[in-house]
C-alpha cells in the first residue's frame, strides 16, 4: 500500500509540474507582435481528422464527443472499409473523404480536405478531453511551438498499462516525441511547410514528429486521452510495447515501413 501511495503522489506532482510548465510556455500575451502575425489566433478553426478501417463499433462515441464539442469541422478519412464505419460516420455529421488504406495517405487525403487553420489527427479509438480545443490554442498561440499532443491514458485497470503510461509520458515530454494515438496537432500552414505524412501504414507519425521538431517545439498539453485497450489486451501488455519497440528500432535501423507494417499488422489496426 505504501508503494501504490507513493505512486499515485508521484503521478499527481507530475501532473501539477506540467501544469504550471505549460502555462509558463503559453503565457506569450494575446498582443504581442508574434501573435499578431499568426492568423490562426485571430480566427482559430481547428479540423478533427480520424482515419479509419473498420472501426463502427469505436467510432460513434469519439464522434459523439466531436459533435458536442463545437468543432470547426470533423473529418472522417476512411481506408476502403467494409462495415458500417462510414454509415456511422454520415449519421454524426462528419464529412468523409475516401482514401487509398494507410494511415499517413488517409491523413493527408484528410489534411487536404480541411477549411480549418489547425489540424488535430486523432484515432478512432481514443476520446479526446473535455476542453481540448483551450489545449489546442493555448499551446499554438506559442510561436516557438511547431505541434503538440496530450498525455496517454489507457482505458483499462492494469499496473502495468501505468508504467506504459508514464513511460510514454517522459518520452513524450523530454524526447519531444509524441506518438500519433496521443492526439497530435498543429497549424495548418505548418503541416504544408513540414511536408505533412509520409504515404507510410506506419512509423508515419514518428517521421512527422521528427521533421516538426525542426520547426519547433512540441509541447504536451497538461489533460491526457484515453485510448482503447484493445490491441494491449489482445496481445499482451509487455508483449506488445516490446513489439513497438522492436518496429521503432528497426526503422531506425533502415527497414522499410512497409516490411515492417507487413510483420507488426497482418490486418492494420488503427
Amino acid at each position: 500500500m505504501h508503494n501504490g501511495a507513493i505512486s499515485e503522489t508521484s503521478i499527481q506532482l507530475d501532473a501539477v509540474e506540467d501544469s504550471i510548465r505549460f502555462e509558463r510556455a503559453s503565457s506569450t500575451s494575446p498582443s504581442s507582435p508574434a501573435q499578431n502575425g499568426n492568423p490562426a489566433l485571430h480566427d482559430p478553426r481547428l479540423s478533427v481528422i480520424i482515419p479509419t478501417l473498420n472501426e463502427e463499433r469505436a467510432l460513434g462515441p469519439v464522434l459523439d464527443l466531436l459533435r458536442c464539442s463545437g468543432v470547426w469541422e470533423v473529418i472522417v478519412a476512411d481506408g476502403e472499409s467494409a462495415d458500417q464505419t462510414l454509415r456511422v460516420a454520415h449519421s454524426f455529421g462528419a464529412t468523409v473523404v475516401n482514401s487509398k488504406p494507410g494511415r499517413g495517405i488517409q491523413m493527408n487525403a484528410g489534411a487536404a480536405a480541411a477549411s480549418g487553420n489547425m489540424l488535430l489527427f486523432l484515432h478512432a479509438d481514443t476520446l479526446l478531453p473535455t476542453g481540448f480545443q483551450s489545449h489546442v490554442f493555448k499551446t499554438l498561440s506559442n510561436p516557438n511551438v511547431s505541434a503538440g499532443a496530450f498525455r496517454l491514458a489507457i482505458d483499462a485497470p492494469r499496473r502495468s498499462l501505468r508504467l506504459v503510461e508514464k513511460m510514454v509520458h517522459y518520452r513524450s515530454r523530454f524526447l519531444q516525441c509524441p506518438y500519433g494515438d496521443q492526439a497530435l496537432f498543429t497549424r495548418a500552414d505548418t503541416f504544408e511547410q513540414v511536408g505533412g505524412f509520409p504515404d507510410w501504414p506506419i512509423m508515419e507519425d514518428i517521421d512527422l514528429t521528427r521533421r516538426l521538431r525542426r520547426a519547433g517545439r512540441i509541447e504536451i498539453a497538461p489533460a491526457s486521452v484515453v485510448t482503447s485497450a484493445r490491441r494491449w489486451l489482445k496481445q499482451g501488455v509487455w508483449r506488445t510495447a516490446l513489439k513497438n519497440h522492436a518496429c521503432i528500432a528497426a526503422y531506425r535501423l533502415g527497414v522499410s515501413p512497409m516490411r515492417i507494417d507487413r510483420w507488426r499488422n497482418p490486418r492494420t489496426i488503427h
